[in-house]
């Protein structure tokens, strides 16, 4: 008898202890930094990249810099003892295959092509880390956004470094319509000085990543015609947010809506 209640109690703790929600929980990217950061209680957070804690790369710069950093590497976080390891492609295969040796379970996401894919994301990690509710809270400001899209789209050209754009179709593209903005279709998904000049969009939607960086592609940008691009309203916005293009593009999207009134 005494058996039978030792084990039920054994069966019973080892069952609390599957369900419970993972309490050390270590990013290796970026963007899974970004999600961690959004959706986990901070007593979850073990770790998160160095890259989340450069302003030049992150938004949640402050807040990740709260935490232990990483270099991306599995080997980096497993001294810690994570009960949860987030990845997402670049090598994330190789990673999941040193996790199970470990015995470190692993939560791969792949790489957001569309908005389902950002809210998929968000439903994952959310429902991994046992918060829901906090994934709920990130999804309904999103159907809010989709709810109110402005109805007016004007013709408007996403700028980075060098003459870098986005795709007519992207993810980016459809953060853009969310705030108001609808990408014109170019080749390559670039546009040339010569093309913002003899036609210019109603809208230039310029990135300040790393606009004070010494480089090729922020000379490019800097250029008095990129800069003035034939009269077309000229529109900065975070380019950190676009990397991942993740949650912390809600704010971004919620404060061009603003600025474009």
């Amino acid at each position: 008898m005494r058996a039978f209640v030792f084990a039920s109690a054994l069966s019973l703790a080892f069952g609390a202890e599957v369900g419970a929600a993972p309490q050390r929980v270590a990013s290796l990217n970026l963007c899974t930094d970004e999600l961690l950061l959004m959706i986990a209680a901070p007593e979850q957070i073990a770790s998160v990249t160095h890259l989340s804690q450069s302003k030049a790369e992150s938004p949640l710069w402050r807040q990740a810099a709260r935490f232990r950093r990483n270099d991306g590497s599995l080997l980096s976080v497993a001294p810690l003892k994570p009960d949860l390891v987030l990845t997402m492609g670049g090598g994330a295969r190789d990673r999941v295959r040193i996790a199970e040796t470990l015995g470190i379970p692993t939560l791969d996401l792949g790489y957001p092509g569309s908005m389902a894919d950002i809210e998929t994301s968000i439903r994952r990690v959310a429902k991994a880390l046992g918060r829901e509710p906090q994934g709920k809270r990130l999804l309904a400001r999103i159907a809010m956004l989709k709810a109110s899209t402005p109805q007016r789209q004007p013709d408007t050209i996403w700028l980075g470094g060098g003459g870098r754009s986005v795709g007519a179709n992207s993810l980016a593209s459809e953060w853009m319509a969310l705030a108001g903005f609808r990408q014109r279709a170019l080749p390559s998904d670039r546009v040339t000085l010569e093309q913002l000049i003899s036609k210019p969009p109603e809208v230039l939607l310029r990135s300040d990543y790393r606009a004070g960086e010494y480089s090729g592609e922020q000379r490019w940008l800097n250029h008095p015609l990129a800069r003035k691009a034939g009269g077309a309203r000229v529109i900065p916005t975070d380019g950190r947010r676009w990397t991942c293009m993740g949650p912390a593009m809600i704010a971004e999207v919620e404060r061009l809506r603003k600025v474009a009134r």
